[in-house]
């Protein structure tokens, strides 16, 4: 059995939450009528997380047991 955490590094869950904010922000949009500028400003978050997680190498956080 191993020891080691699949939790992922802390760098990586950063980028998760960015693009977890732009996913809620886009989807509040929606709900509200919709309303555009706000859903669009959602998706260049969502994008801005996407190439965070590039930065980060969030892909390297993949455990295989």
């Amino acid at each position: 059995m191993s020891t080691g955490s699949h939790a992922g590094r802390p760098k990586s869950w950063i980028a998760v939450a960015v693009i977890f904010i732009g996913f809620t922000v886009s989807g509040v949009a929606l709900c509200l009528g919709p309303n555009w500028p706000m859903f669009w400003a959602g998706a260049g978050v969502i994008a801005l997380g996407g190439v965070l997680a590039l930065i980060v190498d969030i892909m390297s956080d993949v455990v295989t047991d």
